[in-house]
């Protein structure tokens, strides 16, 4: 049974479900379906797709994370950057509008449900970190800029293509002579009322007396109010007569049963796109996830989140969804109304279920401007500029792969720009490790201790040379590391005896391997000693399987005071008998 949860986690909190922790679930479950009816909808209208489509891909995907997730807050369903993917790739495959459109969101969902599922079988979630934390928000920086720019066109009620800023703005400037004034005036006031929803509306129903909760989901239902009073003045004034664009007829009823295309060419097509996809919404949910699991002290397992996701995914592609991952705002919503357990996701799913079967024929005059404000709003807070000042001070390297991923995104489109998020951050770990820092180091007196020469007042000697390795030596940094000795040993010719300190070496490689063998060898010739102290267990276990130390010119020191000592005293004893043959000679 026990091993049976660990790929169904619902059956261990399932076990001590109560009463407490139902009331707990249901109240964050009618917040949270208030926040993604509008939420939901908007994002399929991102995602170039019917608005149904984002309240079916809300529905499957919530109830099957909340089997097999590991986080007891984590929502998942559209989310601004995945749906701005969707469309970007979709729309290289099939025309917005068509049969073949939708088939293949199906498609590309499917293909990252099944891409994350393998990578959570053969417990491969590592993979994730070939992405660092500069460069993915810079692609989220970028992307919310994009998303907002690209809702523009829908404020302003004029038709304007491109999916990237140097196409989407001369395409906006362009069209600008054709604003409809009505629907700019519903775009302006919904979007300037979201951002005070977001800041004020709390606060001020906390002024007026309200409760803590009560004011908290009247702070959620913010955007709900924004589309119940765009929708009537649409409806009573019909506007939708004199030019406002609408959302139009929606289908009424549970998610239908799909099947995505399985057609050779459309899978080749979106494989690349479905695995990115993929990699950014896993980076995207288990940061939120461990995040808020840490507050509660409780554990989340990334390779089950992975099956969990692509289970989530699976389901939105098999009713009529389209790719989901984890949300920040929703989940945090989730977590801030006392979810206690997944199952207040599967509440959520009753809840848009009940919204799909009854409410979609209200939403007939929902204007597309107020949609688009609530797009805006979301996607402006996942714009972070300051991350440039951020590592401008802290490292240029950072610093350089931020501007290049923001750049490179918002000219040429979110999948140049995250495949060349992944190429610098794979690029600034080798370009880091392969200059590793080395650090000579001498006896601080008085200790047993070993510092930076260049740092700490230390004690010395000319026949000793001990350099601090602070890197895992591999073939990226092999050939460094042996210039870098060769050049000390040719600056200091009194050297007899050089020490590589390995206490922050966890690898050696066989490339490393043989460098350190060229080294030996040449400081052999030389009449120099090569030794090593401080070397961890599982790198002298795999050098032991060589024939390294049999050859070693010198010896392997337990600690780095071992070495010091016995080389120096074997230095002076040197010395001192140097100096007596001299004497009697």
């Amino acid at each position: 049974m026990d091993r049976l949860a660990r790929y169904l986690p619902a059956l261990n909190w399932g076990r001590a479900y109560d009463r407490h922790a139902l009331t707990s679930d249901a109240v964050a479950a009618v917040i949270v379906t208030i926040m993604l009816i509008p939420q939901s909808l908007a994002y399929a209208m991102l995602a170039g797709l019917p608005p149904e489509a984002g309240i079916y891909a809300s529905i499957a995907p919530l109830v099957l994370y909340a089997i097999f997730g590991t986080s007891r807050t984590l929502a998942v369903g559209p989310v601004a950057v995945v749906s701005l993917m969707t469309a970007t790739a979709v729309g290289q495959v099939a025309q917005q509008g068509t049969a073949g459109y939708a088939a293949a969101a199906l498609t590309l969902a499917a293909l990252s449900g099944l891409f994350l599922l393998a990578l959570g079988v053969f417990r491969l979630g590592f993979l994730a970190n070939f992405l660092s934390h500069p460069v993915i928000a810079g692609f989220i920086t970028a992307s919310g800029i994009l998303i907002a720019t690209s809702q523009v066109k829908h404020i302003l009620g004029i038709e304007a293509g491109g999916h990237t800023l140097v196409e989407m703005i001369p395409a906006i400037l362009a069209h600008l002579g054709q604003t409809n004034p009505l629907t700019l005036v519903i775009g302006v006031l919904s979007t300037a009322f979201l951002f005070w929803v977001r800041r004020g509306l709390k606060p001020f129903l906390r002024r007026m007396g309200a409760g803590p909760l009560l004011a908290d989901i009247g702070a959620k239902s913010g955007p709900v109010a924004a589309v119940v009073v765009t929708t009537l003045s649409v409806w009573a004034f019909g506007l939708a007569d004199r030019g406002v664009a609408i959302v139009g007829a929606v289908p009424q009823g549970l998610p239908p049963l799909t099947m995505p295309a399985v057609m050779p060419d459309l899978i080749r097509q979106l494989v690349a796109p479905a695995i990115l996809i993929s990699i950014i919404g896993f980076v995207e949910s288990i940061s939120i996830a461990q995040t808020l699991a840490a507050k509660r002290r409780q554990r989340i397992d990334p390779d089950q989140e992975l099956i969990g996701l692509g289970m989530a995914n699976l389901g939105a592609g098999f009713t009529g969804g389209y790719p989901v991952t984890g949300g920040f705002a929703r989940s945090v919503v989730n977590f801030d109304a006392g979810a206690a357990t997944p199952a207040a996701g599967v509440l959520t799913a009753v809840g848009l279920a009940i919204a799909a079967l009854l409410l979609t024929p209200l939403i007939y005059f929902l204007p597309t401007a107020t949609l688009a404000a609530t797009i805006i709003v979301a996607v402006l807070s996942l714009v972070d500029f300051a991350i440039l000042a951020r590592t401008f001070r802290y490292s240029r390297a950072d610093f350089a792969a931020v501007v290049t991923t923001v750049v490179l995104t918002l000219a040429w489109g979110v999948e140049v720009g995250i495949a060349s998020g992944v190429i610098l951050s794979v690029g600034l770990h080798l370009y880091k490790t392969s200059r590793p820092h080395v650090a000579e180091v001498g006896l601080v007196p008085g200790t047993n201790h070993f510092r930076n020469v260049l740092r700490h007042d230390v004690a010395t000697d000319p026949a000793v040379l001990t350099l601090r390795v602070d890197e895992s030596l591999y073939f990226v940094n092999a050939r460094f590391l042996e210039d870098l000795i060769q050049d000390r040993i040719a600056e200091r010719p009194a050297v007899r005896h050089v020490v590589l300190m390995c206490s922050a070496m966890n690898e050696i490689d066989y490339s490393a391997l043989e460098s350190l063998e060229a080294v030996n060898h040449r400081l052999k010739e030389l009449g120099i000693g090569l030794h090593l102290s401080e070397v961890k267990g599982p790198v002298m276990d795999r050098l032991k399987k060589t024939h390294f130390l049999d050859h070693l010119n010198g010896e392997v020191f337990l600690s780095q005071f071992d070495a010091w000592t016995t080389l120096v005293r074997q230095d002076t004893e040197m010395t001192n008998l140097t100096g007596l043959r001299e004497a009697s000679g």
